[in-house]
């Protein structure tokens, strides 16, 4: 029995696992999506899900293949018109959506093999060690929260049993002090692989709730991959129109748009914080920036370019522009990106239409396995 339900909950599992990928692309366009995020799981609705199997009718039904009739006769027409909409309401029950927690980890999986992604080469893999404890026997001695309690269990099987103090009628098990046994371990140096992300996003007059909304989707779900190739990240958040600061998550994603334009003012605050918390030598670094691709003015697009040549590419793993198509902004900014390091193998562009585009932005900023 114990067999058949693994069975059982294995081929669910891979039921449920086959819905979310067939519906994979309609899950990355919906925001509200976001909201059932728990620590480590996400609630996903999937459709109605059931083991195929024959069902029997009534003798007595009547229906298509049944009755009177010779191969190729058509139906009657009062088998195929509609009916007037008065009947009865319907007894039956009816099907309904499932609601799934699924890892996150398990949907960056499903994810990555949807959209065919390789995983991500680290640029820097063991330049940052951690200590990680390793248990390496038992012993009679150590503290009570390394208690391994099935090895004290038997402990005091064994010598109940050799005292003859054991009653199969009355199968009490008592350990004694000499019984307990403890796990014991060492500290083991381990290579860690960390990432700093960077997001960066215009929230200037030419930027509205629908593009921020864009923005706030594509980066859950760039988050929930990175995450799944490395043990640590760290994000930071810079906001800009002709000013640039730092901010946390839910300012980033909340602010009201006013102002104009200046890049420069993003890409400096950028290269300041490389400088200052990850050096190259120890981190795997990944700027995101999400503009509607309108800039102050040309002198300030020839100085963004410099930035980015001469500070921020030969520092990071990928470097990702993402332009959210504005009715205000004029879009000329991922032209001059492509004209001047779009070749780059550090350098990812996408542009995104509407939340249609989100899909395909995820697999142009994240195909490269960098």
């Amino acid at each position: 029995m114990s067999l058949r339900i693994d069975r059982d909950h294995s081929r669910f599992k891979q039921i449920v696992r086959g819905k979310i990928k067939e519906n994979l692309k309609r899950y990355v366009q919906q925001g509200e999506l976001l909201g059932r995020r728990g620590k480590d799981t996400l609630s996903i609705p999937v459709p109605f899900i059931d083991v195929p199997r024959f069902r029997f009718g009534h003798k007595e039904q009547g229906g298509v293949g049944q009755g009177k009739g010779e191969v190729g006769d058509a139906l009657s027409d009062a088998a195929v018109e509609p009916g007037d909409g008065h009947g009865h309401a319907g007894e039956g029950e009816g099907q309904h959506a499932l609601e799934v927690e699924v890892s996150l980890d398990e949907l960056a999986d499903i994810m990555g093999e949807e959209l065919q992604l390789p995983k991500i080469e680290k640029r820097q893999s063991s330049r940052i060690v951690t200590e990680k404890p390793r248990y390496t026997g038992v012993n009679t001695t150590g503290p009570e929260s390394l208690r391994h309690f099935k090895r004290t269990y038997k402990q005091a099987l064994r010598r109940q049993l050799a005292a003859g103090t054991y009653d199969p009628k009355r199968p009490v098990i008592i350990p004694t002090r000499e019984d307990r046994r403890y796990r014991s371990y060492r500290m083991d140096p381990v290579p860690d692989t960390n990432a700093a992300i960077v997001y960066m996003m215009d929230v200037s007059g030419s930027m509205g709730e629908e593009q921020k909304e864009i923005v706030r989707i594509e980066s859950f779900w760039i988050d929930m991959w990175l995450r799944r190739q490395y043990k640590g990240i760290e994000v930071r958040y810079i906001i800009h129109d002709a000013v640039a600061r730092e901010v946390d998550q839910q300012t980033f994603f909340h602010t009201r748009e006013s102002g104009g334009t200046m890049i420069s003012s993003a890409y400096k605050l950028c290269r300041d914080i490389l400088r200052a918390d990850y050096p190259a030598s120890a981190w795997n670094v990944y700027p995101f920036h999400f503009s509607d691709g309108d800039n102050w003015s040309a002198d300030d697009t020839r100085y963004c370019l410099e930035l980015l040549r001469e500070d921020i590419l030969p520092h990071v793993n990928q470097f990702a522009y993402g332009q959210v198509e504005s009715p205000y902004g004029s879009g000329q900014f991922i032209k001059d990106l492509r004209e001047s390091v779009g070749e780059r193998e550090n350098v990812a562009l996408s542009e995104i239409a509407d939340k249609e585009g989100i899909y395909p932005s995820i697999r142009d900023f994240l195909g490269k396995g960098r």
